[in-house]
């Protein structure tokens, strides 16, 4: 209570942001009961018949299983392995530039990309990989290969999802670490030039442990998500072509629950992807709580 007391504006300032988590975060997770449930539209969440794990095994057992799972984790781990490194070396390269302007106008340039909408992004690769008058079609075409439609390759499907979303976003998520590079004592600088330390040198020994504990924080985070690919960038890039590399579990959530109406069943396969994923979240908060004495709690 003193606590509440003491700091009455600082949870006056956080309020809003409780309610809003309370309304949009956990009053939903009534619905969760649906999973359970034989879902009756006469007779709301709570009154269809109690099936208990009926939805569940039904999805485990399904021939579509181990193909969402591969699917999912196959485009969610390359975006990791190729997508979580690229902020950090985009911030370890602006921290090194000292021309202010220089400086100001490559951080805008792969700043503008993240406020694309997702629409206007996967219209943009229709238009540039186009076999017959995209550029990059063009340029494949120039360059002596065959030319084809990139998005609708099975083979293709991840490098372009993986790699434009890694273009649209490693400037926004560099922030964070720029914000704690600008937090490294200048005099540890200064020593290590003194030391006749060089830039590589200052990277490895001085900005990189500095900067250790966001990278893992991050990680952890990144790792309790990584059943979850995203729903609307993978369903406006997939089409009838690419669709055995492309259908993951959120898409597929979409297409029982709200095209087929099985909403039982929707509810059960996500509230699956919600258990494993937080699962992984503990199981890495851990690991690093214990390698490191990092963690989030």
């Amino acid at each position: 209570m003193n606590t509440f007391k003491r700091d009455y504006q600082l949870w006056l300032l956080i309020f809003p942001a409780i309610v809003c988590v309370l309304i949009f975060n956990y009053i939903p997770m009534y619905g969760i009961q649906l999973a359970f449930r034989e879902y009756d539209f006469t007779a709301g969440l709570t009154g269809g018949e109690w099936v208990g794990l009926k939805y569940f095994s039904q999805f485990v057992n399904s021939h579509m299983f181990w193909d969402l799972i591969r699917n999912t984790l196959v485009i969610s781990i390359t975006t990791i392995v190729i997508g979580f490194p690229a902020p950090i070396a985009l911030a370890l390269l602006v921290n090194q530039i000292k021309w202010k302007k220089g400086k100001k106008i490559l951080q805008t340039t792969v700043y503008l990309p993240h406020f694309i909408s997702i629409v206007v992004l996967v219209g943009l690769l229709n238009v540039l990989l186009s076999p017959n008058t995209g550029i990059i079609g063009l340029l494949i075409s120039a360059l002596g290969f065959e030319s084809s439609n990139l998005l609708a390759s099975v083979k293709a499907f991840v490098p372009v999802y993986v790699l434009s979303d890694v273009w649209q976003h490693v400037g926004w998520n560099s922030i964070i670490y720029l914000a704690a590079l600008s937090s490294v004592d200048p005099q540890l600088y200064d020593s290590a030039k003194v030391d006749g330390a060089n830039r590589w040198q200052i990277i490895k020994n001085v900005e990189i442990p500095a900067i250790i504990p966001t990278i893992i924080i991050l990680l952890i985070l990144n790792m309790g998500s990584i059943i979850s690919t995203g729903f609307e960038k993978i369903f406006l890039m997939q089409n009838s072509l690419n669709l055995p590399i492309s259908e993951v579990i959120e898409t597929y959530v979409y297409k029982i629950g709200i095209i087929s109406n099985q909403f039982s069943y929707a509810a059960a396969i996500g509230l699956f992807n919600t258990l494993i994923n937080f699962s992984l979240l503990l199981i890495m908060n851990y690991i690093a709580k214990r390698a490191s004495k990092i963690s989030l709690w």
